[in-house]
């Protein structure tokens, strides 16, 4: 006989890093509208209550803690928090909080952006992993939801650490999901194109890409959609979320055309304004 397992996303006991706004705000809503509890987890502590307190007004269960993830000591105590809030271990960890920067070429970057960049996108990962992943792995079914970019395999010019540090996530998430395969817990990361977040105004990027990035982002996919598509796909097991068309094509095309890819990034890194950047 067969028995159906409740869906992670479903009354999930969930933390969302990054919850404080964009994706990871959106994340927080959802989960709460699924019935889940969520642990609204932000280097912001009013934004982190902004988002708690929406979920709260509307009858959902969230608890607002104040979290940078670049470091494992604050990682590590989000999880005992979260424990303790939720009663018992969570089953869900979102790892959504990121930064945006470029517009600079490598070689005249410096460590200062490169530090910064890879300490929340990247290592900001891999301390969620690290910390929640022996958590998640006693429960009967969890999962873990790395937010990465289509900028991880589509590399654009004067995007370095930026591109570098979502790279990172792609293959950190494949190497724990291929270790977690048969232990009840689902990886997915998710690779989208242009969202519409506040991450290009808040970031590191010099003014004619900056400039560019936010027109895009503008015009992007409502971060809704991409937290909905994302908890659909870790609810079946799915490994890989190309939220948009043109993270689809772009997938493809650097399997089947990498040298190709390459030189339509440089054209697209002129369009940007990336030989205008100071």
């Amino acid at each position: 006989m067969f028995f159906s397992v409740s869906p992670v996303s479903r009354a999930a006991r969930a933390v969302v890093t990054g919850a404080g706004s964009g994706i990871g705000r959106a994340f927080a809503l959802e989960l709460a509208a699924r019935g889940g509890s969520v642990v609204c987890s932000d280097i912001s502590a009013d934004d982190a209550e902004h988002t708690a307190a929406l979920i709260r007004s509307a009858g959902g269960s969230a608890f607002a803690v104040t979290c940078d993830v670049a470091q494992q000591s604050q990682v590590a105590e989000l999880a005992v928090t979260a424990t303790k809030l939720f009663g018992q271990p969570p089953n869900l960890l979102v790892n959504n909080a990121g930064v945006g920067a470029g517009g600079r070429p490598v070689g005249s970057i410096g460590p200062a952006d490169w530090n910064w960049v890879l300490g929340i996108n990247l290592f900001g990962v891999i301390h969620g992993c690290e910390v929640f992943a022996p958590i998640l792995r006693q429960q009967r079914r969890a999962g873990i939801i790395n937010i990465a970019s289509a900028a991880g395999f589509n590399s654009a010019p004067v995007m370095g650490p930026y591109c570098v540090s979502k790279a990172g996530v792609i293959s950190l998430s494949e190497v724990l999901a291929a270790e977690m395969v048969g232990s009840g817990v689902s990886v997915t990361v998710v690779c989208p194109t242009f969202v519409a977040t506040n991450v290009a105004r808040n970031g590191r990027i010099a003014q004619g890409p900056a400039e560019f990035a936010a027109k895009m982002v503008e015009r992007g996919m409502d971060p809704e959609i991409v937290a909905r598509k994302a908890l659909e796909a870790n609810d079946k097991g799915t490994l890989y979320v190309m939220p948009q068309f043109d993270a689809k094509v772009a997938w493809r095309a650097k399997r089947l055309a990498p040298a190709l890819l390459t030189r339509g990034m440089s054209f697209a890194g002129k369009v940007m304004g990336a030989g205008d950047a100071d």
